[in-house]
């Protein structure tokens, strides 16, 4: 746990990862993108790395390999890694993952589509980093519901529907192995840790400076998510071969 003033690493500090995705979800995912023994394994935007962490834990991966341009959440993952003794097994690397160019047999690319400017990009970009014969795991936002104005605002014309992402991946030349989406239990765990940490920090801090514009952010994110795109944003996870 960060110090009980440090608003920065609060942020993060009560997420296992930062997607809504719960352990059962995670575990089902992981079996399905079926890592073998000495495959190589590469996470493109991979944030901490919490995700290739338990697929280097569960299936006995030689090697892994965490892309992402943040150094703060690498840092935490290369302490993770440590903490379970696979700072030898995984290496975390400073880098935009539409940069990166070295193919995997197994591939995990979840909410990082951006880096290519979509999903459709990221999925045709993919088919260039996936060894023949491999698996991408690629999750992205998509619209459960039609959005109202102020929801197609918030989040952008790169957001799809879930139709519309599956033709992508037909357009791609990716053949569907499994697909599912978060439900509304894991959407509701991911919003409220990505604000928990800095609620305690709140709580502990009353009267720091900071205070009021922390309690505004917070107030304004729980007010933009009950209010505007709960139960219709959803995010979907796809487990893709070729």
């Amino acid at each position: 746990m960060p110090p009980a003033n440090d608003l920065e690493h609060a942020r993060y500090s009560r997420m296992r990862w930062n997607t809504p995705l719960s352990e059962e979800h995670a575990r089902l995912l992981l079996n399905r993108l079926d890592i073998r023994p000495g495959a190589s394994l590469l996470d493109l935007g991979c944030g901490w790395g919490e995700l290739l962490l338990r697929a280097v834990e569960s299936a006995g991966v030689t090697s892994g390999i965490g892309v992402d341009t943040d150094p703060k959440a690498l840092a935490r993952g290369r302490s993770l890694a440590a903490d379970r003794g696979l700072d030898g097994r995984v290496n975390f690397v400073v880098g935009s993952a539409d940069a990166w160019q070295h193919p995997a047999d197994r591939v995990i690319c979840v909410g990082a589509a951006h880096a290519w400017g979509g999903a459709e990009a990221a999925l045709t970009a993919a088919t260039q980093i996936v060894q023949p014969g491999g698996r991408l795991l690629f999750g992205d936002g998509c619209w459960e519901r039609s959005p109202n104005e102020e929801a197609a605002k918030l989040f952008g014309d790169a957001v799809l529907t879930l139709s519309e992402l599956v033709e992508c991946v037909h357009r791609a030349k990716w053949r569907i192995l499994h697909l599912s989406t978060a439900d509304q239990r894991e959407w509701d765990d991911f919003e409220s840790t990505w604000r928990a940490g800095r609620q305690e920090w709140l709580l502990a801090n009353p009267e720091d400076e900071r205070a009021p514009t922390a309690r505004n952010e917070l107030d304004l994110e729980l007010g933009q998510y009950v209010e505007t795109y709960r139960g219709v944003l959803g995010f979907c996870y796809l487990v893709l071969g070729r």
